[in-house]
């Protein structure tokens, strides 16, 4: 199952937020997806649209105009999306964001702990039905925001699988 979630990502999103950056360039991720991207969406719709490019340098295939987010397929299904910043929640969480921000803003947090003597980072999930954020942390800051279908982040947090 792990191979399958690996195999079917892009590149890790990276880099903090830029100095300066333009309201008008954050977009927002929801746990519908992306404007025009939603999770449940098929590969193959997804490629016909001219969102997903599958031939790009890269460990899977990426999204067309979001180079710090990351897709994961499961079924020929989009099931997460692994965003950097500046895209954010629609609570303003981002990459950078201090895990308060992330306590004060989703107070229903489950607090996910990394197994002892490895390197993976903490985790925050916030739950809403069958949809989540999970916020991976250093335990000051967010380092990582995953969001899409619940049991999938929780699974996805539990094995150790990253998008590459």
């Amino acid at each position: 199952m792990t191979a399958a979630l690996i195999a079917g990502s892009g590149v890790p999103p990276t880099g903090p937020i830029p100095d300066g950056q333009p309201a008008s360039s954050v977009e927002i991720i929801d746990l519908n997806g992306l404007r025009n991207i939603e999770f449940g969406a098929s590969e193959e719709e997804l490629t016909r649209r001219g969102i997903l490019l599958t031939n790009m340098d890269a460990c899977g295939p990426t999204l067309a105009g979001h180079e710090t987010v990351s897709p994961v397929f499961m079924e020929d299904r989009l099931v997460l999306l692994w965003v950097g910043a500046p895209m954010r929640t629609p609570e303003g969480i981002t990459a950078g964001s201090p895990i308060d921000q992330v306590w004060a803003r989703y107070p229903l947090v489950t607090r996910l702990h990394a197994p002892h003597g490895t390197h993976r980072l903490d985790g925050l999930l916030a739950r809403s039905g069958d949809r989540a954020y999970l916020f991976l942390h250093n335990g000051r800051t967010v380092q990582k925001t995953i969001a899409g279908y619940a049991d999938w982040a929780r699974r996805l947090f539990e094995e150790g699988a990253g998008p590459c």
